[in-house]
């Protein structure tokens, strides 16, 4: 009996062998890089998208996903802190989403011909593991911040509505003021967002011609809103209410500047936009750099405003813009405001839908999904059943969930994608050491510099801790040193070939700051963000060990779901 019962045990238990080979067939997997050429010629599969984007519909694709409803809150519930000094809060968040957007820039030209985003950089930059999990982060962030935007603007749909006596007191919570809450409000069901989630889907599943088209549509409203409320406000400014213009002292305005830098988050949209943009080459870099730009002015535009209309001090919390004109009796300008804001949420919701499908569908090309996410509708051209997914995924959590409450968990995506995707323009313009320089004994070029790029994302994190928790002056000093001894090591020890295309300035030193300040800013996140990227991550490489790892390249071994930029634009 002790015999069989050590027989059964033993024979049970993988061999040594056995668990030797699937690590080493793990390590051999994750490692992959994929490099899409732009001479690889268009698929013949049927899963190719149509190119009807142009330069003008790019950047408005830029501008929709950054600029929603927060342009109206946030600018003005932000100066209750740093005062009028929140333009400068704004100027400098727009100096560090630059240092993003530059990085997009160039790798967008670089790749000019296919959907992934940040996920095909880290593919071909990285490896093929750590491209997953800049997914994972990225997809999660979409899907809350999809859910959480169509409950806003369900709100802002009712909210509008009820100006009107017609409609005022007929919407119960459940129709979109809120949510009704049941078991304690673990469930909170809210009916009109997945009605309007559902709407949304079913315009970009018709095409990326009519989704721009609405998209430019309610984009142009937002923008001429945005004006129009800078215009008459600039009527009612009183200067005297910018003085003092920093009143809490520079550590207000720096604070100010790392929660309103999340404001520009979204025109990495525009990036994921390749295979269906005219002339991606030149248009994707353009559309990239004008939108941040034109987001920038609206915002800088809007907080001049603000405070000079009304001293920072008595700006109201939930809606500071509103109340501003409500107070000077410009209540058709609060009026304006709500249409704008609805319009802002619709755009930033239809782009949100429209990035999340087309990087489902990359994924689904690579094998690293099903299959059934790269399938592309033969005559909308669109990847319709990864769109459905990521429209019932958003209804279902709008539907039965208040995702208000995981807001303090979002953003981890996105500061994940931004760093990664500087360090990917640092990684993909290296070509070995100096001849002058000689080798690290056991360390080849390209780990010297991916340690160097770690190293930067390190002090980037202490520094952040450190001003977080109000550390002695010398820790973060020091952690600012080590990171310049870092990026000039590149320099000194890499060398960088000049891409393709559009060209970011300052490489190393551009990308290697951009990192810091993206790592700085998670450093700011509160501590249950943290444990969401060690535990999505740790998820994440379950789910490649199991299936990514068998299943890649598994539709297009020969890169075949790829198709090449227009003829007239490879040079």
């Amino acid at each position: 009996m002790g015999v069989g019962r050590g027989h059964d045990a033993s024979s049970s238990a993988p061999p040594p062998g056995a668990i030797a080979s699937f690590f080493s067939s793990f390590r051999s997997s994750a490692l992959r890089r994929k490099i899409p050429s732009p001479a690889t010629g268009e698929p013949t599969d049927g899963r190719l998208l149509v190119r009807r984007l142009g330069l003008v519909q790019l950047i408005l694709i830029g501008i929709g996903a950054s600029v929603g409803s927060g342009i109206f809150v946030v600018t003005g519930t932000v100066a209750r802190d740093a005062g009028p000094a929140v333009t400068v809060s704004f100027i400098l968040a727009g100096v560090a989403s630059a240092l993003n957007a530059l990085c997009y820039a160039e790798l967008s030209s670089y790749f000019p011909a296919v959907v992934g985003g940040a996920y095909l950089y880290t593919y071909a930059a990285f490896n093929e593991l750590t491209a997953f999990l800049v997914f994972t982060q990225v997809m999660v962030d979409y899907h809350i911040g999809a859910a959480s935007i169509a409950r806003s603007l369900a709100s802002y749909v009712v909210a509008t509505l009820e100006l009107f006596p017609l409609f005022r007191g007929h919407f119960p919570s459940w129709m979109g003021k809120g949510g009704k809450e049941l078991f304690g409000g673990v469930v909170s069901i809210n009916l009109l967002a997945p009605i309007l989630l559902l709407i949304l889907t079913a315009i970009l599943c018709r095409g990326v011609g009519e989704s721009s088209m609405v998209n430019s549509l309610m984009t142009t409203t937002k923008v001429v809103i945005v004006i129009i409320v800078i215009f008459f406000g600039a009527f009612e400014v009183d200067v005297s209410n910018w003085s003092p213009f920093a009143p809490n002292g520079v550590k207000a305005v720096v604070t100010g500047a790392t929660v309103v830098f999340f404001a520009y988050v979204g025109f990495d949209a525009v990036a994921n936009s390749a295979e269906e943009s005219k002339r991606p080459q030149r248009d994707l870099p353009i559309g990239i750099l004008a939108s941040l730009i034109v987001c920038a002015l609206l915002y800088v535009g809007v907080c001049l405003v603000v405070t000079g209309m009304v001293p920072y001090n008595l700006l109201s919390e939930d809606a500071p813009l509103a109340e501003a004109f409500t107070s000077k009796g410009l209540k058709f300008v609060s009026v304006l405001i709500s249409i704008g804001a609805i319009a802002g949420l619709t755009t930033t919701l239809l782009v949100g839908l429209f990035v999340q499908s087309r990087l489902y569908l990359g994924l689904g090309r690579d094998g690293l999904l099903p299959s059934v996410f790269a399938e592309v509708h033969p005559s909308h051209h669109t990847p319709i059943k990864a769109q459905l997914w990521v429209g019932a995924v958003a209804g279902v959590m709008a539907s039965f969930f208040n995702v208000h409450v995981l807001s303090h968990i979002l953003s981890v995506g996105s500061l994940t994608g931004y760093s990664v995707v500087s360090g990917c323009v640092i990684a993909l313009r290296w070509k070995g050491k100096p001849q002058a320089q000689p080798a690290i004994r056991g360390i080849s070029a390209r780990q010297e510099g991916i340690i160097c790029l770690i190293t930067i994302a390190c002090s980037g994190f202490i520094t952040g801790l450190c001003y977080r928790f109000g550390a002695s002056f010398p820790f973060p000093v020091a952690a600012v040193l080590v990171a310049i001894l870092a990026v000039a090591f590149l320099h000194i020890r890499q060398v960088h070939a000049n891409p393709p295309g559009f060209s970011c300035p300052g490489v190393p030193a551009v990308p290697a700051l951009s990192i810091f300040f993206n790592i700085f800013l998670f450093a700011q996140l509160h501590e249950e963000a943290w444990w969401r990227f060690v535990i999505l991550t740790a998820i994440a490489v379950i789910f490649y060990a199991i299936y990514g790892q068998y299943n890649t390249f598994r539709k297009c071994p020969n890169d075949s779901a790829y198709h090449s930029i227009p003829t007239d634009e490879i040079s």
